[in-house]
């Protein structure tokens, strides 16, 4: 005998090997078609016949319910409940056989549109409205699948659809995959063994490698755009109040930052005292005068923490018409938070010198690195015969700067780290720093990537200057009691530099205390210090009472850890594209896909002329800085990476000569000053 049943939604048949019990108490030991013993009891069982053969009536059956006018059966179908028994005889007449009886079986369990099942072998007819809707979303879902196998097809063949070019970004960072569009897409790539991405690039619905890694960046942290919204802007009215009470400095201040930077947030001036000493001041934009705690500009800075900078662009952190307004641009006063010491003549700092006040600074010129770098040397700043821009000024500005930095060495060393090199590094060392400038010729982007000089004399004032600021700023608000976000470096470890909200030691720049207060156009841990440091400057003992945070403050503690998390990811991102236009410079350059690397550790290597490191299996058992000659080659610019082949190795001897072991900066002194 041979039972009709029904297993996870399918129709199938068994052969009862065995039989116990009886009535509604019958069951029976039988095996599947499939060769799986089962246990079937009378109420799981639909259908019992013993001719014809169990595989003949399935296969009878499958081919049956595919001519099964399901309209039809429906209208045939009573409106009660009914067996499948009853609705056969209905449909084929009072001999239906056993396979058209299994066929309707399958029918009706296929059919939940037309039918609703009620039990074991019974069903009801759907309502008619309820049949009419599903009906309606068959046919949309006809419809929708065939227009998914009409866009895989195109996608598959190179073609994007037209439908879907208003929402390729969508598709590609967030995709609804429930979504016919997303089911095409993601079908075609499976197809072709691409990724989304690479299909894409393919069919011209993304313009390059380049906007993909754009894109994503945008997806994630700016998911709205990186535009500005034309309203948000400084309130002229409260700008005009906040510098009325400003005092006009009696100086004559200068910046000095590369060519392309907008955002001037800091200048120096040097002023001559009556007792023959020389009044150093660093003078920092402030935006943090006007613009206020939680107001709308405070919260699309929070919201964006920093600038984001790479190659080619940068997006800021506030408006460009606000960074304009503060920007200290040379030709005007500016509203400045200026911090003053005093100096001998050797230098040295004069103790309780230090103090700071909010005003008005006349800015008289904005230096660019790359027209005077190159001119100031020690020969030059000692000559008085020689003229350029400042020459005395910042003869009086390097003598200090070098006092600046040994006395931080000394504190290194006493930290058990390595005095840092002043001035220029060995020129046969890898260099750290790069500028890369994006031109189009001919309608094509290249990229031109160069060594930005590091340690030179103009290079060493702004950075001693802009540390000691920090390092000002930072024991200012610990000697007061205000809270801030302190830049911190203790110990080893992945956490060992981080971003807190009370003082503490930063081994690596050999300091007691340090916050990041001079760069508050495009870092927000700058504008939060710097609403403190006004309170400090306008209030002195009672800042407490009005400063914007008091002591722990859980919006600062909670603004500490934001900065830290968005910095780092900015900065990841600022490398990822670097790497990006460092496979692009070794894919235009005709002889660049032959160069020379460095070794570093654990087979990662560092291409000598640009900043790309690339893991070099063969390198892995060699010293630190091994030189070898390689081959670059299948450069993937969707997953950043690219195959080395080594050519040949020079004798570590020859190495040693040439390139000293230089280690990576514990944290540059460039993060304090200007980065463009």
């Amino acid at each position: 005998m041979h039972l009709l049943y029904e297993e996870g939604g399918d129709i199938k048949i068994a052969t009862v090997q065995s039989t116990s019990g009886e009535g509604d108490a019958q069951s029976w030991q039988a095996t599947s078609l499939t060769g799986k013993k089962i246990k079937l009891k009378a109420k799981e069982v639909w259908l019992r016949f013993e001719k014809p053969e169990a595989q003949l009536v399935m296969d009878e059956a499958h081919s049956l319910s595919t001519e099964i006018d399901l309209q039809f059966l429906w209208d045939c179908a009573p409106e009660e409940e009914f067996s499948l028994l009853e609705v056969s005889q209905e449909y084929f007449g009072a001999g239906a056989s056993i396979s058209q009886q299994a066929s309707l079986a399958i029918a009706l369990q296929g059919a939940p549109v037309f039918f609703r099942r009620k039990g074991r072998g019974r069903f009801q007819r759907a309502p008619l409205e309820q049949l009419q809707a599903g009906l309606a979303a068959l046919e949309r879902k006809k419809k929708e699948l065939e227009q998914q196998t009409i866009w895989q097809e195109e996608l598959i063949v190179g073609i994007f659809p037209e439908d879907l070019k208003s929402q390729a970004h969508q598709l590609l960072f967030a995709p609804d995959k429930n979504t016919s569009a997303y089911k095409a897409l993601s079908a075609a790539c499976t197809q072709t063994g691409e990724t989304p991405a690479q299909l894409m690039i393919r069919c011209k619905a993304i313009a390059s490698p380049l906007d993909y890694h754009q894109g994503l960046f945008l997806k994630s942290y700016f998911p709205k755009g990186a535009h500005y919204n034309p309203g948000i802007t400084i309130d002229q009215g409260a700008y005009a109040a906040a510098i009325q009470e400003l005092p006009i400095a009696e100086v004559s201040a200068f910046s000095i930052d590369d060519s392309g930077t907008t955002e001037i947030d800091d200048a120096l001036s040097v002023t001559l005292l009556p007792n023959g000493n020389h009044q150093i001041g660093v003078h920092i934009a402030a935006p943090g005068l006007v613009i206020a705690r939680d107001d709308v500009l405070d919260q699309l800075a929070r919201q964006r923490m920093s600038t984001v900078y790479f190659p080619g662009d940068k997006i800021t952190m506030l408006p460009p018409a606000v960074i304009e307004q503060f920007s200290l641009d040379a030709g005007a006063s500016r509203p400045s938070l200026s911090l003053y010491v005093e100096i001998n003549g050797e230098g040295g700092l004069i103790s309780d010198s230090l103090h700071m006040r909010a005003e008005m600074v006349p800015i008289a010129a904005n230096l660019r690195l790359e027209d005077l770098e190159h001119r100031v040397t020690d020969e030059a700043l000692a000559d008085e015969g020689v003229d350029f821009p400042y020459r005395h000024e910042l003869a009086i500005l390097w003598r200090a700067a070098k006092l600046l930095h040994a006395g931080r060495q000394e504190r290194r060393l006493a930290n058990g780290l390595r005095a840092e090199q002043l001035g220029v590094i060995d020129p046969n060392a890898l260099a750290r720093d790069f500028h890369f400038q994006i031109k189009k010729v001919a309608g094509i982007e290249r990229v031109e990537i160069t060594p930005r000089q590091r340690g030179s004399i103009l290079d060493t004032i702004v950075s001693e200057w802009m540390i000691y600021c920090n390092s000002a700023a930072g024991r200012l608000l610990a000697e007061h009691g205000l809270p801030g976000l302190f830049r911190t470096q203790k110990g080893w470890g992945p956490l060992r530099t981080r971003m807190q909200t009370q003082p503490g030691p930063h081994e690596g720049l050999g300091l007691d205390c340090y916050a990041w207060s001079t760069s508050p156009l495009r870092r927000y841990a700058d504008l939060v210090n710097q609403w403190q440091l006004i309170a400090l400057a306008k209030h002195g003992v009672t800042a407490k009472m009005v400063a914007p945070f008091a002591p722990k403050d859980s919006a600062l503690m909670a603004i500490a850890a934001d900065f830290e998390s968005c910095y780092q990811a900015y900065a990841e991102y600022q490398d990822r594209m670097e790497k990006y236009w460092c496979l692009r410079w070794i894919e235009q350059e005709p002889n660049a896909k032959t160069v020379y690397v460095r070794h570093l550790k654990e087979g990662m290597s560092r291409v000598e002329p640009i900043p790309l490191h690339l893991p070099i299996p063969e390198l892995a058992t060699h010293l630190r800085m091994t030189r070898a000659k390689v081959v670059i080659d299948s450069i993937d610019l969707l997953q950043l990476s690219a195959s080395v082949r080594v050519l040949e190795l020079e004798s570590i001897e020859k190495v040693s000569e040439q390139t000293p072991d230089t280690a990576e900066p514990v944290e540059a002194s460039t993060d304090d000053a200007n980065p463009s």
